[in-house]
C-alpha cells in the first residue's frame, strides 16, 4: 500500500464470520476518517464485506490490509484482501454478472468492482488470490 496512514495498514484475520465483521467495523472507521459521503462509506463497507466474505467462503480464509492513502493529492482508502485458496480459474467469467461459484447472486466480485474507484485481481489458480480496490474520497 502506498502512503498508509500514521500508524501504517491494519491487518484483520478473515478465519470465521467474526473476522467478517471486524473487517466492515474496520472499512467504516478508516472511510469515516477518510471523510467519505454517507454514500460512499456504504459503498465501499458493502464491497469490503463481500469481499471479505469471498476471502473466508472460496479462498478458505485470508486477511484484509487496510490503510489511509493519498496519492497524487486524494484521499482515500485503500484495502487489500488476500488468500492462499484456490485461485480463480476464469477471471472474466467470474467477473460477469449474474455468475456464481456457489449458491449465492453472482453479485459479489461484479458488484464489488462497481461500487469502489479502483480495483485490481491477481489470482493464480492453486496458489491465491489478493484483491486491492480504493475508494476516493471526492
Amino acid at each position: 500500500m502506498n502512503a498508509p496512514g500514521p500508524g501504517g495498514p491494519e491487518l484483520l484475520e478473515i478465519t470465521a464470520n467474526a473476522g467478517v465483521v471486524q473487517a466492515r467495523q474496520a472499512v467504516r472507521a478508516l472511510a469515516q476518517a477518510c471523510r467519505l459521503s454517507l454514500v460512499e462509506q456504504t459503498k465501499l463497507i458493502t464491497a469490503a464485506s463481500e469481499l471479505a466474505r469471498n476471502t473466508l467462503i472460496h479462498g478458505g480464509g485470508g486477511t484484509m490490509a487496510a490503510a489511509l492513502v493519498e496519492e497524487r493529492g486524494r484521499r482515500g482508502v485503500r484495502l487489500v484482501f488476500a488468500d492462499r485458496g484456490p485461485g480463480i480459474p476464469d477471471v472474466d467469467l467470474a467477473l460477469t454478472d449474474g455468475w456464481t461459484s456457489g449458491s449465492g447472486m453472482g453479485l459479489g466480485l461484479s458488484g464489488s468492482k462497481r461500487l469502489v474507484d479502483d480495483f485490481v485481481l491477481d489470482t493464480t489458480p492453486g496458489q491465491g488470490t489478493t484483491i486491492t480496490v480504493t475508494k476516493w474520497a471526492r
